[in-house]
C-alpha cells in the first residue's frame, strides 16, 4: 500500500491542487484512495472527499497524540491501495521551532514517502541547494519525488530538469504550468466543496490539470487490491436508535469531523440532517449541533426562513440542548452585519455578528472549563478558530464555559456562551482521547431527556 504525504517549502506552493487532482485521478483508475490532511482545517478536507469519494480525516498534533495519529491513519486505511496526507504550510513547518508538530514528523509518524511540491515561479539552478538542503535538514525522511508547479515556458522547466538532475537524485514526477485558480477565494480561504456550485467541474478539470502535467504511474500502487469488498466505515443515518441528534447541513453550514460524527453513531444514535435553510421547522429532535461554515454568504437565505427561526427560538427556550460553533454562533446572535447588510438571525443571543475585514481569531486555541453544562471539567482544552467576525455588542450577561488560554473566543478573554441547555462558541472541538466531547454532549443529552445509554 502507498502512502504519499504531499508538502512543499511554503504556504501557496500548489499542494491543495496536486492533492485533489491525484487523489481524483487514482479515484476514477479505480484505486481505492483514503485522504487526510494535517491539521485542523475543514475546507481542503471538503475537496478531498468529493475526489476521492470517501471522508477525508484529520491528523493533527494540537488535538491528538501520535499513538491516536497512527490508530486514526490505519483503521480508516482498511480497503485502501493508497493514502494521499495533504500538509499544511511548508514540510518543516509547525508551531514548535523542535519540529515535533510538522509535516515531516508526521510522514515519520505514519513512514510516508514526501512528494515535495515546489513553486518554481522566479527558480531556475537554485532549485538544486533548496532540494539538497530539504533532503539533509533530516535524513530521515522519506523525499524522494518532487513536482515542479507554476512552470512559466518549456525552456524554464529545460533549465529545473538539467539542474535537478545535474545535483540531486530526486525522481521529477511532472511539470506543471502557471493555471489559474480553479477554486474561488474569498475572506476565509477557498470555497468548500458543500458550497461550490461548480465542484462537478472544478474537480474534472484539476485532474486533467494533473492527469496532463504528472508523470502519475511513477507514484501510483503498481496493482490493485484483490478485493476492495472492505469498506471505511461510513456515516449512516438510518440508524434506529434511542437518540435523535440533528446536524445542520445545507450551504450555510458544513463544517464537522466525519469522525466525531461517526462517534455518535458507534454510541448508538441517530444523525438526522436538517437544512436550516430550506426547511421549515426542525423535525423531532433530541439534540441539535449547528456546526461552522459561512452562513455571511447565505445570510438573507437565513433570515427569510423565519419559521425555521422560530422554530430553533422556540426549542431552545424550551430546553433542546444545543451545540454551535463559530457559524453556529453567528446564526444564533440578534444581528449579522456584513458588507452594508444587516440581517436577522435567531435572536437567541442578544448579541450583534460583524464581519470584519481581517481575521479577529485565527489558529490554535487553548481552553479551560468554567462552568460547562455537559460535566466538562478539564483545564488545556486543545481546539482551533478561525472567524473574521466578532461580537459587537451584547446586552445581556450570559455565563462563559471557558477561559481562554490561548487565542480570542468571544472577547479575547471567554468563549462559549451559554443560555439553557445551549452552548454557542467560535472555538471547533475535536472529540479525541484528549477530551470526548462527543461522549460528554451525548450524556447531556440523555441527562435532559431522562434517557440512560444503551
Amino acid at each position: 500500500m502507498q502512502s504519499l504525504l504531499i508538502s512543499s517549502t511554503k504556504k501557496s506552493s500548489g499542494k491543495t491542487i496536486v492533492s485533489i487532482g491525484l487523489s481524483g485521478l487514482a479515484t476514477k483508475l479505480g484505486y481505492s484512495v483514503q485522504t487526510y490532511k494535517k491539521g485542523p482545517d475543514f475546507i481542503d478536507p471538503s475537496w478531498l472527499s468529493y475526489a476521492s469519494k470517501k471522508p477525508c480525516f484529520n491528523l493533527d498534533f494540537n488535538t491528538m497524540g501520535k499513538n491516536e495519529i497512527k490508530s486514526t491513519y490505519r483503521s480508516r486505511l482498511i480497503g485502501s491501495d493508497l493514502a494521499i496526507i495533504e500538509g499544511t504550510k511548508g514540510l518543516y513547518d509547525g508551531i514548535s521551532t523542535d519540529g515535533h508538530d510538522s509535516n515531516a514528523e508526521l510522514a515519520k509518524v505514519l513512514k510516508s514517502e514526501v512528494l515535495l511540491v515546489i513553486d518554481c515561479k522566479g527558480i531556475t539552478r537554485g532549485i538544486a541547494p533548496l532540494l539538497l538542503g530539504y533532503k539533509k535538514f533530516d535524513s530521515k525522511v522519506k523525499l524522494n519525488y518532487v513536482l515542479l508547479n507554476n512552470v512559466s515556458t518549456s525552456r524554464h522547466e529545460i533549465k529545473l530538469l538539467a539542474a535537478i538532475k545535474q545535483y540531486t537524485d530526486f525522481k521529477v514526477i511532472g511539470a506543471i504550468p502557471p493555471i489559474d485558480n480553479l477554486i474561488d477565494e474569498r475572506h476565509l480561504g477557498l470555497i468548500p466543496a458543500f458550497q461550490h456550485s461548480n465542484k462537478s467541474s472544478v474537480t474534472r478539470s484539476i485532474i486533467s490539470a494533473v492527469k496532463d502535467n504528472v508523470d502519475y504511474k511513477k507514484i501510483l500502487p503498481k496493482k490493485l487490491k484483490k478485493s476492495q469488498k472492505t469498506k471505511v466505515k461510513k456515516i449512516s443515518l438510518k440508524s434506529k436508535t434511542s437518540l435523535t441528534i440533528g446536524v445542520a447541513v445545507d450551504s450555510a453550514f458544513g463544517f464537522y469531523y466525519p469522525d466525531d460524527l461517526e462517534k455518535i453513531i458507534n454510541h448508538g444514535h441517530k444523525i438526522k440532517k436538517v437544512n436550516l435553510i430550506k426547511s421549515k421547522k426542525l423535525p423531532a429532535l433530541d439534540a441539535l449541533f449547528i456546526g461552522g461554515g459561512f452562513p455571511e454568504t447565505q445570510a438573507l437565505k437565513l433570515a427569510k426562513n423565519i419559521s425555521m427561526k422560530k422554530s430553533i427560538k422556540s426549542a431552545i427556550e424550551n430546553d433542546l440542548p444545543v451545540y454551535a460553533e463559530c457559524g453556529g454562533l453567528m446564526y444564533l446572535a440578534n444581528n449579522l452585519k456584513f458588507s452594508s447588510r444587516t440581517t436577522k438571525m435567531c435572536n437567541v443571543f442578544d448579541i450583534d455578528i460583524k464581519m470584519n475585514s481581517k481575521p479577529i481569531g485565527r489558529g490554535y486555541t487553548i481552553l479551560n472549563t468554567l462552568v460547562h453544562p455537559w460535566g466538562i471539567k478539564k483545564n488545556n482544552i486543545h481546539a482551533h478558530e478561525f472567524h473574521y467576525s466578532s461580537v459587537i455588542s451584547r446586552t445581556k450577561k450570559y455565563k462563559y464555559a471557558f477561559n481562554i488560554k490561548r487565542g480570542y473566543g468571544i472577547n479575547g478573554k471567554k468563549d462559549g456562551l451559554i443560555y439553557k441547555n445551549t452552548i454557542a462558541s467560535f472555538s471547533h472541538l475535536r472529540s479525541c482521547d484528549s477530551v470526548n466531547w462527543i461522549e460528554y454532549f451525548i450524556k447531556h443529552i440523555e441527562r435532559v431527556n431522562g434517557k440512560t445509554n444503551i
